[in-house]
């Protein structure tokens, strides 16, 4: 009688104990990703521009992680978060050299960060510059979900600059961008490898990596060399250099989207 009552409870805590497992690991999914130290918190008084704000206590807060889409105003971030309480998180609170706050932030902390929820609206760009895989995960699959929808900046189909334009490429010098091509070569030049996508060195698109970066990609697995033939999709800050060049100083600045 009592083992059969026993393996009556045990039956039935099957099913209990499989929900709190999954619990566990949703829990465990939330506390992962941009989720970093406190930071303080407050109102938000004044959007300054597609990724930095003014709360009522005078602290000016950029957000850490997102890059704006050309021509995508801020008006997603004033739907989002204007005149409500944020709180912020990040590695330090310590100013950047214009005296603003870098930080992740939160309406609900159970909820994804405002990078997240612009990004998955198609209102800003994934940085490559964040700390953490599991973060920089994040960010790039909520921006794959508006290109996959072509949401917000998405929807013109202009976000990702084509290396076969690089006159195009070359009006946003200055300027964070996506750029996307089929590989020519890669060749390497003293201290620097070149990933070339035309023939004419000093007119087309290239990336260049320098030897300290090359042993950080290859670490991670990434052999340049066998980008060749293959599509890869870049982001960064446009320089010209002859033609359009951008630097790759972080391993998720390289993305291959395409086989030969």
């Amino acid at each position: 009688m009592h083992a059969a009552k026993a393996a009556i409870i045990r039956h039935a805590a099957i099913p209990w104990l499989a929900a709190l497992c999954i619990a566990a690991t949703s829990d465990a999914a939330r506390a992962a990703g941009c989720r970093f130290a406190p930071q303080g918190e407050g109102r938000v008084a004044d959007i300054i521009d597609a990724r930095t704000f003014r709360l009522q206590d005078g602290r000016e807060v950029r957000l850490l992680g997102i890059e704006p889409i050309m021509g995508v105003d801020a008006a997603a971030l004033v739907q989002l978060i204007g005149g409500r309480d944020v709180t912020l998180q990040g590695e330090t609170d310590t100013p950047d050299r214009y005296g603003r706050q870098p930080a992740f932030v939160f309406l609900d902390p159970a909820a994804p960060s405002v990078q997240s929820q612009l990004l998955a609206q198609g209102a800003a760009l994934a940085s490559p510059a964040v700390a953490g895989k599991d973060c920089a995960r994040e960010l790039a699959e909520a921006e794959a979900s508006a290109r996959r929808a072509k949401a917000g900046g998405w929807r013109d189909g202009h976000v990702i600059k084509n290396t076969e334009s690089p006159g195009d490429i070359l009006a946003d010098i200055g300027r964070f961008a996506l750029v996307e091509g089929r590989v020519l070569s890669v060749r390497t030049a003293g201290s620097t490898t070149y990933v070339n996508f035309g023939r004419n060195w000093t007119q087309d698109f290239a990336v260049t990596i320098s030897r300290r970066m090359m042993v950080t990609l290859e670490a991670a697995g990434m052999v340049p060399k066998s980008f060749e033939r293959r599509r890869i999709r870049v982001r960064g800050v446009i320089e010209k250099r002859g033609g359009p060049r951008i630097e790759v100083l972080r391993e998720g600045q390289i993305e291959v989207v395409g086989d030969p």
